[in-house]
C-alpha cells in the first residue's frame, strides 16, 4: 500500500506544487490532502509539514500536527536545514527533518522510511538546490526565499519577526528582501505589502481532499 501523506503549507499553491512532485510515485505515495490553515481532515500515514512561510521545527504548528489523532507522524520539509533545527524537530516528536533540495526520489524514499519507523534527517546534497515545487511569485521572477520573504512582510511581520520566523540572520532576510524590492519595482514597505496582496501572496485558508481515483489535485 502507499504511504499516505497530507501536504501541510498555509499557501495553496505552495501544497499543490509539492503534491506534483509525487505524481511519478502515484503507486508508492498517494497524496489525500492540501491543506492551507485548516487541520487535517482524515486519517493519514505522514503529515508534511512544508515551512514555506511558516515557523520552524519548534513551531506551533507542528506541535499541533504531532498531537493530531489523525496524523501518525510528522516530518517537516525545509531549505533552511541545520542539525540544531533538526533535533529540535526530533525531540518535539517530529519523525522527520527533510531537505527541499532533496531529487523527488529521494523524498519518496524518505516518506517510505518514516512510515517504517525509521527517523529520517536527511540534509541537501552536496550543492544541491531548490528541487521543483511552486510558489507565490513565481511567475513574477521572484525566487523561493524572495517571496517568503513578501510573503511574511505582507503578513505585517517586522524583519526582525521575520528572520526568527525563517531561522536567518537579519543580513540574509535584508539581502533577500532588496533582491524582491528589486524584482518587484517597489521602494517602501507600504508598496510591497500591496504588491503581495495583489499577487496573492496572503495565506490562503482551503482543506481539499484529493480523489483516490485520479492523479490530478
Amino acid at each position: 500500500m502507499p504511504v499516505s501523506v497530507a501536504i501541510v503549507n498555509d499557501y495553496e499553491v505552495v501544497v499543490r506544487g509539492l503534491a506534483g512532485m509525487f505524481g511519478h510515485y502515484a503507486d508508492r505515495v498517494r497524496v489525500v490532502e492540501l491543506v492551507a490553515n485548516r487541520p487535517v481532515g482524515e486519517r493519514v500515514d505522514i503529515a508534511l509539514y512544508d515551512t514555506f512561510a511558516q515557523g520552524q521545527a519548534d513551531a506551533k504548528r507542528v506541535t499541533q500536527l504531532i498531537a493530531d489523532h489523525d496524523v501518525r507522524q510528522v516530518a517537516v520539509y525545509t531549505w533552511n536545514f541545520s542539525p540544531a533545527m533538526a533535533r529540535t524537530a526530533l525531540r518535539s516528536g517530529a519523525s522527520g527533518y527533510l531537505s527541499k533540495s532533496l531529487p523527488a526520489r529521494d523524498l519518496v524514499e524518505c516518506l517510505e522510511a518514516i512510515h517504517a519507523g525509521t527517523q529520517v534527517v536527511r540534509p541537501a546534497p552536496r550543492t544541491a538546490s531548490l528541487v521543483g515545487g511552486q510558489w507565490p511569485g513565481r511567475e513574477e521572477g521572484l525566487t523561493a526565499r524572495e517571496s517568503e520573504m513578501l510573503c511574511l512582510i505582507t503578513q505585517g511581520l517586522s524583519n526582525e519577526a521575520i528572520a526568527e520566523r525563517a531561522g536567518l540572520s537579519k543580513n540574509s532576510v535584508k539581502s533577500y528582501i532588496r533582491g524582491a524590492y528589486q524584482k518587484t519595482q517597489v521602494t517602501s514597505r507600504s508598496q510591497a505589502v500591496l504588491w503581495g496582496v495583489r499577487h496573492g501572496l496572503q495565506p490562503d485558508s482551503v482543506r481539499v481532499p484529493v480523489s483516490r481515483d485520479s492523479d490530478t489535485v
